[in-house]
């Protein structure tokens, strides 16, 4: 019964681990709105219900659509969209209806992304999660915040490993006054609470993206510090050390070709641990309007933004990214105990 409990959390943690991952990485080869970060404003289709469908009068802007990056970044649309009601051609012109201004409106057909074919130059477009306060469409966003959320846990986690894993292996190995001194330094970090040391880095660091990886990346060694150093003074007093230490070994070889591969399996379930952590740091920060700067879409400043829906007939606009946030930590945390339990049998 244990084992099939086990299976059933490592089953659901990858349930939603791995679509949210392929989702996320091919995201714009998907998404209705491919323009980067999903930024395409109609402010005339603000809070669109889910499932709204709208008719758009394409337009030749004149400029070329990014091609470089385009699979990560999105690309620039090399046509503008306007929602209209309706739209028809008398000669050389066309008369439409924009959303929201009932006064009829005139352009040259030579404007249209498609001049000889009006039917062409319009097209349907389904909000199938509805539209943002600013127009936006609200699943393109959903899933690149997810993007976000996904590469703020992975960087924080391989920054947080990788000055964990060597103050903890010299603190541990060496001792002395090393280690005194590098254990008063965790101690007055441990003192402080986690997400205060995320702000006031961020702050230092000033605002975006990568200054936000890097805050809560440093923010979260301690830990990991701290259960290295504990397991490499277990196992530098196994007889393994002494005997590659009489051999003539380097320290640094015993350090992190003997003694490292023996303590890396509670290392990797604090990091799943602390996956989960980075997550709520990351939304925590945005929410708090100091994470990514717009208009990068994160889960946090997008319940940030509509919060106020809450009480209203939209509190999905909040609810979603709450959602998806929750779904996500819960996954690492249950892959993080099914590891555990399944390397401490």
């Amino acid at each position: 019964m244990k084992k099939f409990r086990d299976h059933i959390r490592l089953i659901l943690a990858l349930f939603i681990i791995v679509p949210l991952c392929i989702g996320a990485v091919f995201a714009y080869q998907w998404i209705p709105d491919s323009s980067p970060h999903a930024n395409e404003m109609q402010l005339s289709l603000s809070n669109l219900n889910p499932n709204s469908d709208q008719l758009f009068l394409l337009l030749d802007n004149k400029v070329k659509a990014q091609e470089e990056g385009s699979f990560w970044m999105g690309k620039s649309s090399s046509s503008k969209h306007i929602a209209i009601d309706s739209a028809i051609t008398q000669d050389s012109q066309v008369f439409y209806w924009e959303v929201g201004i009932p006064k009829r409106q005139e352009i040259e057909a030579a404007k249209l992304f498609y001049p000889n074919d009006l039917d062409k130059s319009m097209e349907f477009k389904t909000y199938r999660l509805g539209s943002d306060k600013y127009g936006r469409d609200f699943l393109s966003r959903l899933v690149l915040g997810a993007r976000v959320s996904l590469l703020a846990g992975f960087f924080a986690v391989t920054i947080s490993l990788v000055v964990g894993l060597v103050l903890g292996l010299i603190a541990g190995f060496f001792g002395g006054w090393i280690d005194r001194s590098i254990m008063w330094f965790i101690n007055v970090l441990w003192s402080v609470p986690t997400l205060l040391l995320a702000i006031a880095i961020t702050l230092s660091l000033g605002k975006g993206l990568w200054q936000v990886f890097l805050a809560i990346g440093l923010s979260m060694w301690v830990e990991i510090a701290r259960l290295v150093r504990g397991r490499v003074l277990q196992e530098r007093e196994q007889e393994y050390v002494r005997a590659l230490k009489s051999l003539g070994f380097s320290d640094f070889r015993i350090l992190f070709k003997h003694v490292l591969p023996n303590i890396f399996q509670p290392v990797i379930v604090l990091c799943a641990a602390n996956f989960a952590t980075a997550i709520l740091l990351e939304s925590g920060l945005s929410f708090l309007g100091i994470g990514a700067t717009a208009p990068m879409p994160t889960w946090g400043n997008m319940i940030r933004d509509h919060y106020a829906y809450i009480v209203l007939d939209k509190a999905y606009l909040a609810i979603y990214p709450g959602l998806g946030i929750m779904a996500l930590v819960m996954a690492f945390m249950l892959l993080g105990n099914y590891l555990k339990d399944k390397w401490a049998s």
